[in-house]
């Protein structure tokens, strides 16, 4: 490890010492605007009508070759890379002399003719060149071979650079998003924007993070879902809306979660979680095909069909399917607790049916659903803002959305009763006085809206960010986040 910092030390002496010999020369190694008319692929794509033409290219380099009075390099730049052929006899001396002290990762912007080589390459010949940046440390030689996997992550600038797949990926991400909009604008929903920063942490079942304003001399929290604020909007008489935006919850980090995500809510006026299904399976679908050219898609190997319908499956019958164990044979809650003891779960007695039947559910089945399927009548306990299921009110009307074992969406019959809701609020404020610090708090506020008036309504929310895992091929929710959270190494990094 010492010695590969030294040669590191070495590295970027010498960088330093081109750096200074550049502007002895007279050259600004940080130079000014450039205007490119191509990129790589344009020229590569279009040589039959770019033979011979002159073109302006930017980017970085790559790798470079010198035989004596001549050199070839490859230019990297948005779109790809392309190479380029420096002779001194067409730049001149005094440039050829410059490129010497030219490194792999400098920016440079060029100038040049199109043409092929014998071996059939696309190239540019250069006419002149213009130095736009150096840089001052090497790229890694095989970024692939690193032990240290979070140092991607860490320095994803780097990661960008030499890895194209991870460049594609955001890429990949962003015309996702952006498909996402279109479809959910053409199906006539409208984007608005709630406040990130809320006086009271609700519309889901988590930790939040707190920060304070100072001239309110107020705690705020940042948000752990958009839900209540789109729902207000609905009281309103906004009839369907939708934000695409950050969420933030202070909770573990793995492969599937990170402390600040993006997902999508979407509420309509006068629907019900079975208009959220179809919403789902149709919008996931559209995306892939907008985005990737087919609903069918490949994730670690196995074909995911998204076409709808998927199947609808209730939690009582997945769980029955996976765990042998029938909730709708169990009517009270030491019933549940006994049957749990014999599947070998650890559970503190007192716990209701509904709890124990979805603990059943996250330890017997959420990874055996690996083709899209839709599952249903959630328990009431850990769905406080669903609306109940008529002919058990033990359950709701709400549903997840499993793809690969993750959930990617979960959606309800929204409650507008505010006096059942007020019930639901007092019931989560029990279990936060029992210890509980994820349960929902009180919001009087929303309350009041639903006093005002609230049609039926569904509504929906899709961690894009797991969706863009799926549809990309990716199992760490880190490698579809630009800059994931990560704990600081010593000396701040």
């Amino acid at each position: 490890m010492e010695q590969e910092q030294q040669q590191l030390n070495e590295l970027l002496m010498i960088r330093r010492r081109k750096l200074e010999e550049l502007r002895n020369r007279g050259v600004e190694p940080f130079g000014q605007k450039f205007e490119a008319d191509y990129y790589s692929a344009d020229i590569i794509g279009n040589f039959d009508t770019l033979e011979s033409r002159e073109v302006t290219v930017a980017g970085r380099l790559i790798s470079i070759r010198s035989h004596g009075k001549a050199a070839f390099a490859h230019l990297q730049d948005y779109r790809g890379q392309i190479q380029i052929y420096l002779r001194q006899d067409q730049v001149g001396e005094e440039q050829y002399e410059i490129f010497d002290f030219v490194d792999i990762g400098d920016f440079i912007g060029v100038v040049g003719d199109v043409f092929k080589t014998r071996k059939g390459e696309v190239t540019v010949n250069v006419k002149k060149y213009t130095y736009l940046a150096k840089a001052l440390r090497p790229l890694p030689e095989k970024w692939h071979g690193l032990k240290d996997i979070e140092l991607r992550y860490r320095q994803r600038y780097v990661d960008l650079i030499v890895n194209e797949e991870v460049k594609q990926t955001f890429i990949d991400r962003s015309r996702i998003i952006s498909a996402m909009r279109e479809l959910l604008n053409e199906w006539g929903f409208l984007e608005v924007e709630t406040p990130i920063m809320q006086t009271i942490a609700g519309g889901a079942l988590a930790r939040p993070f707190v920060t304070h304003h100072n001239a309110l001399d107020i705690k705020l929290f940042l948000r752990i879902a958009t839900e209540l604020h789109l729902k207000r909007l609905l009281v309103g008489g906004l009839d369907k809306v939708y934000e695409i935006g950050r969420i933030f919850r202070n909770e573990g980090i793995s492969t599937i979660h990170n402390p600040e995500f993006t997902s999508v809510e979407i509420y309509q006026n006068y629907a019900d979680y079975e208009d959220m299904m179809k919403i789902t399976e149709n919008l996931v679908c559209q995306i892939a095909q907008k985005v990737f050219g087919t609903g069918k898609i490949s994730f670690q190997g196995k074909e995911v069909d998204l076409t709808p319908p998927w199947p609808r499956e209730t939690m009582i019958d997945v769980v029955r399917k996976y765990s042998g164990v029938d909730f709708s044979q169990i009517s009270d809650d030491q019933s549940a607790f006994e049957a749990a003891r014999k599947a070998g779960l650890e559970l503190d007695k007192g716990l209701p049916w509904g709890e124990v039947l979805y603990l059943f559910f996250e330890e017997f089945c959420e990874e055996q659903l690996l083709d899209p399927i839709f599952v249903t009548e959630f328990p009431i306990e850990v769905s406080p803002l669903a609306k109940k299921l008529p002919s058990d009110p033990r359950l709701t009307l709400r549903f997840e959305g499993f793809i690969a074992g993750w959930e990617i969406a979960n959606a309800f019959t929204e409650l507008n009763d505010p006096i059942d809701q007020r019930e639901r609020f007092e019931q989560q404020l029990g279990k936060r006085e029992a210890g509980d610090d994820e349960a929902h708090v009180m919001d009087n506020d929303f309350i009041n809206a639903l006093e005002h008036g609230m049609p039926p309504a569904g509504g929906l929310g899709i961690g894009i960010d797991r969706l863009v895992m799926l549809l990309t091929d990716n199992i760490s929710i880190r490698d579809v986040i630009l800059f994931p959270t990560l704990k600081p190494r010593a000396g701040g990094e």
